[in-house]
């Protein structure tokens, strides 16, 4: 199947392992306003980043790949993560995330600027709905649907081993609630809504449970005027981590 075949994310589904969903994401060209906007960014980068190549391609999953915990994102930032190549990585969202994940025990050091800085997280794996950088971080409902086998097939591979899944917005916390009922999740109706420390048991069809938090995302926006701080991020994070049986 082409890259650019908007039925390209379908192909996720053979992926036998992370590293082989990882190769086939990275090809994908399935949504053109994506595709044009993440190299449109490269093309054009912010004053502080010219003379740096830019990744300009979808963002695979960063983490432990036996995680406890998943955390679901947005999208990747268009210098952030469509620059540097790793999620949450090179913007000032993943400064504030990758900060209380270090001060929780969760990452080996407070920042994340570039995809060889050594970083390594334990019990944590971060990925997203949609895997490129959005105009105005805001990818519509078609470049959702689309772009939703690649998070499906992610949450599969990483398995049983997944206790808590903490989604960082409602995009994030539908996003989650979606891909789980369409893997034949048991999921109450009307859906739980979004909101900070909002919290759902969620049964296995197979047995077993998986813990959906909720957190506002660590945008800016959010963490500028106060509605999510590092002292709220953190508490978040510790529920996540002692729900997950982590240290």
């Amino acid at each position: 199947m082409r890259a650019d075949d908007p039925a390209y994310p379908t192909s996720a589904a053979s992926a036998d392992g992370l590293d082989a969903l990882a190769a086939l994401l990275v090809e994908c060209r399935a949504c053109p306003r994506l595709v044009a906007w993440r190299e449109q960014a490269a093309a054009h980068p912010r004053a502080s980043f010219r003379g740096q190549t830019y990744w300009a391609r979808p963002v695979p999953g960063f983490g432990d790949d036996a995680a406890g915990i998943a955390v679901v994102g947005l999208a990747p930032a268009a210098d952030g993560g469509n620059r540097t190549g790793r999620m949450f990585t090179g913007d000032r969202s993943g400064d504030f995330l990758f900060a209380a994940l270090h001060r929780v025990g969760l990452a080996s050091q407070p920042e994340s600027t570039s995809a060889d800085d050594g970083m390594v997280l334990t019990g944590v794996r971060l990925v997203a709905p949609v895997r490129c950088a959005p105009p105005a971080n805001k990818p519509t409902p078609e470049e959702r649907r689309r772009c939703g086998p690649w998070l499906a097939r992610e949450l599969a591979l990483l398995g049983p081993g997944v206790r808590v899944v903490l989604a960082l917005g409602a995009i994030g916390w539908d996003a989650a609630l979606r891909t789980l009922e369409e893997q034949g999740w048991p999921v109450p109706h009307p859906r739980p809504r979004f909101a900070h420390d909002a919290e759902v048991v969620l049964e296995r069809p197979d047995g077993g449970a998986v813990t959906l938090l909720g957190s506002f995302h660590p945008s800016p926006h959010n963490t500028f005027t106060g509605r999510l701080t590092p002292a709220m991020l953190d508490a978040t994070l510790g529920r996540a981590k002692r729900l997950a049986g982590i240290g």
